[in-house]
């Protein structure tokens, strides 16, 4: 029995010497950062250029031997879920991710629709969320826990409605966009109303709309062709707009198309072609010309997977290097996920001119950043080039 027990005492002591030693490198806890992305449904590619950004990052990570947080260095997992361009979906990820995951923070939902209805469990839980590409107000307001690393659609908007203007002198406006949507249905109503405001009542002729799966937009452009418009703004996401601009372009409407941040996926020249050359759009950042971190961003993401990355995984890398900033600036973690995350949520309120590939951000006390725009040009080969700055 003494010599049992002489063993367990011996197993035990070897336990806590490793125990110790394992406390001793202070690698006890693994940071997991959430991506809530649209791997599947009608916009894959947004979730590819999310989980590529986020895997970059990642590697980058783990190749200086983990994130380095006071005087502790910690392991760094993600863990992606696949919200498949659905609310309900983007909301069950959320709440997989922190019940059961043990997420630290959480980066995504990318478009409106889904990351107003996961913010709402985030900001239940207590766990930071930033929202790469969510341009909707909705998204942030009231919840504290809640960020984003894009201008907002009363910012956009006008932005495009001014540029318009003081580029072309136009007065009348058409706007086509899916009413079952809240990211295009509100850019549709904050432009309508920067218009008007800026050419009287009634400037916009034609505002027609349809609804999500929709594919023949036959009547409402013909509606828009009749109206006397000098130009078209849709802010749909890329499946949309090839179409959009195709049969516009067949029914004999030759005015400008001009579009919004949706469009800067890769996608939207890969299905549009020659149809959206010369077209212009509002966007967070132009791949075209761009120097120092951006390029350097650029350049590594196109070795790694093949083609120039788009506005969504240059968002996605700087909301994840916002939420390492937020971990960083924390100067070390307790252990205690709940107290973890408020801790993190607090630092990422306290940022101040971060320096991201897609601008300078400040963030006010609702968890949006002040920064600026670009208009960008689809050129005659396809590359988005950088066409003007425009600032709050």
């Amino acid at each position: 029995m003494r010599k049992s027990t002489l063993i367990i005492a011996i197993a035990l002591s070897a336990l806590l010497v490793v125990t110790l030693f394992s406390c001793g490198k202070k690698r006890e806890t693994i940071i997991k950062i959430g991506i809530n992305a649209p791997v599947t449904g009608d916009i894959p590619k947004v979730g590819e250029g999310s989980q590529f950004a986020a895997r970059m990052w990642l590697e980058q990570i783990q190749r200086a031997g983990g994130l380095q947080v006071g005087d502790t260095q910690y392991p760094v997992e993600i863990v992606v879920e696949d919200n498949e361009s659905k609310p309900d979906s983007a909301v069950k990820a959320n709440t997989k991710m922190i019940t059961e995951d043990g997420v630290l923070a959480i980066i995504g939902p990318q478009a409106s629709k889904q990351a107003i209805a996961a913010g709402g469990v985030a900001n239940d839980y207590e766990t930071p969320m930033i929202s790469p590409w969510s341009t909707n107000p909705d998204t942030t307001k009231d919840r504290p826990f809640v960020f984003r690393g894009c201008f907002l659609d009363p910012f956009q908007g006008p932005v495009v409605a001014k540029f318009i203007k003081e580029e072309f002198g136009y007065s009348k406006a058409a706007v086509l966009f899916d009413v079952a949507s809240d990211y295009p249905k509100g850019l549709a109503e904050f432009f309508k109303k920067a218009w008007e405001e800026l050419n009287g009542p009634g400037a916009v002729v034609a505002y027609e709309s349809f609804t999500t799966k929709d594919t023949d937009f036959s009547s409402q452009l013909t509606q828009i062709k009749e109206s006397g418009a000098q130009f078209l703004f849709t802010p749909q996401y890329y499946n949309e707009v090839a179409l959009i601009v195709k049969q516009a372009h067949e029914l004999g409407f030759n005015q400008p198309i001009v579009g919004s941040d949706s469009w800067g996926s890769a996608e939207t020249v890969n299905l549009c072609g020659a149809d959206c050359y010369g077209l212009l759009f509002s966007t967070h950042y132009a791949a075209a010309g761009a120097k120092g971190a951006t390029k350097a961003f650029i350049d590594q993401y196109n070795a790694k997977y093949g083609y120039v990355p788009d506005d969504v995984a240059a968002l996605t890398w700087d909301s994840i290097r916002l939420a390492q900033q937020a971990i960083e600036n924390t100067g070390g973690l307790s252990g205690d996920i709940k107290k973890d995350r408020r801790a993190v949520r607090d630092q990422l309120a306290k940022i101040k001119n971060f320096a991201g590939i897609t601008g300078n951000m400040t963030f006010t006390e609702e968890g949006d950043p002040v920064k600026c725009a670009v208009i960008v040009r689809i050129s005659d080969k396809g590359a988005f080039e950088f066409y003007k700055q425009v600032c709050p």
